[in-house]
């Protein structure tokens, strides 16, 4: 489920046949027409710059044969506005579809698919879809140009048992499990030749020393971007409780409480104390 290995097993020329068949699970859930044919489209070279940068997205971008945009993108970890951060991905995709000299009319439908590792959407469902509804007639859709998924890995890997057999997407998933035993693995290949192709794919992946090392580059951006947001909110803890003791120390000068009782209460030192009473 790393981002940077997602990409290169699903978003790269030759990758169609797995690529349709996990987009032909997700899509099964709206009842969508079967996808027959995709064309994968490689807006980027994963170089060391762009692996190694952690706030770069490596989404797939895939254009269906009619012409419906369809943007994945794998996030393992919550950096916050994932919603918004959707629907900014989905108008990128959808404005783009206007040339110059177009009219509206020109513009493609746009599915936006997000599969995460933490909860996004707060129901009981793994995977939830949007649309643009009318409020009270809930029946009533504006247009179909707006469709989100959001596939919540962590809510699935909880459900009591998965339906491998009859569900093509409980098998995908099952599949993405960093935990699968050797066994599941071998009969989600036996059953699915997509999932097959996939871990082939995966293991050529794995014996290719460049792409191992890129694979560390990518896992330890995220690491250092969790490690720095984690710094920030120690920081700002910190700060807040000396704010919060100076807040105190003030109001018990003010109260004419000893110096003594005063360090006790806030811990600030008598230097301190002694600043805020001048």
């Amino acid at each position: 489920m790393n981002d940077f290995i997602f990409g290169k097993t699903f978003g790269e020329k030759g990758d169609e046949e797995q690529l349709l068949s996990l987009l032909n699970a997700i899509l099964a859930k709206t009842k969508h027409k079967k996808l027959v044919r995709i064309e994968i489209v490689e807006h980027r070279t994963f170089t060391a710059e762009v692996v190694g940068d952690k706030t770069s997205i490596l989404d797939i971008r895939a254009v269906a044969e009619d012409g419906t945009k369809i943007n994945i993108e794998v996030q393992l970890r919550d950096y916050g506005n994932m919603d918004r951060r959707s629907l900014f991905y989905w108008s990128r995709e959808f404005a783009s579809g206007l040339d110059k000299g177009d009219d509206y009319s020109q513009l493609a439908n746009v599915i936006a698919i997000n599969i995460v590792n933490f909860e996004v959407v707060s129901v009981d469902d793994f995977h939830t879809v949007f649309h643009l509804w009318e409020d009270t007639h809930k029946d009533c859709l504006l247009t179909d140009a707006l469709e989100i998924h959001f596939i919540d890995v962590q809510k699935f890997n909880a459900l009591p048992e998965k339906d491998i057999k009859n569900d093509s997407l409980h098998r995908w998933l099952t599949f993405f499990d960093q935990n699968i035993s050797d066994d599941m693995l071998k009969e989600l290949m036996d059953m699915d030749a997509a999932i097959y192709k996939a871990n082939e794919k995966m293991t050529f992946l794995a014996n290719d020393k460049e792409v191992l090392r890129l694979y560390n580059m990518r896992e330890m951006a995220q690491i250092d971007y969790n490690s720095g947001i984690r710094k920030a909110k120690e920081d700002g803890i910190v700060e807040g409780k000396i704010e919060r003791n100076i807040e105190i120390a003030q109001n018990m000068i003010a109260d004419g409480e000893p110096i003594e009782k005063i360090i006790r209460y806030t811990g600030l030192r008598k230097e301190s104390i002694e600043n805020l009473k001048a």
